[in-house]
């Protein structure tokens, strides 16, 4: 008898099946990887913002109501990566600054925020 070498049909079958499954766990996970390191961009520049704002009320007695002086002075980034620094609403009192994203790729994470107190939302994705 003569003993035949190689792989059949089925066998090269469940190797293409098992590395479909595995592709199909870990490119989710790669995705969802990738987009909370690009949101460390937005939380950081929103830090900065109030930074910023806290210095701003601690040299003029309240809090900056427009972006631009806190962008020239104390260098509040327009935008940071994949999200645009925005100032919702200010006061002399309160403000609110926004990391909305920017590029298609991290739209269906949606917006960050901060407020004068450090209250930050969404908190889930603050605590990521």
């Amino acid at each position: 008898m003569k003993s035949k070498k190689g792989i059949t049909l089925i066998e090269l079958l469940v190797v293409i099946v098992v590395v479909a499954i595995l592709a199909a766990i870990a490119i989710p996970m790669y995705t969802n990887y990738l987009q909370r390191a690009r949101r460390a961009d937005g939380k950081t520049a929103l830090e900065q913002l109030r930074a910023a704002q806290e210095m701003f009320r601690a040299e003029k007695g309240s809090y900056s109501t427009d972006i631009t002086q806190l962008r020239g002075t104390w260098g509040v980034p327009a935008v940071s990566g994949d999200y645009a620094i925005l100032m919702n609403s200010a006061t002399i009192t309160t403000f609110i600054g926004e990391a909305q994203p920017t590029t298609a790729r991290q739209l269906p994470d949606g917006s960050l925020f901060i407020d004068q107190d450090g209250v930050k939302t969404p908190a889930d994705k603050w605590a990521k």
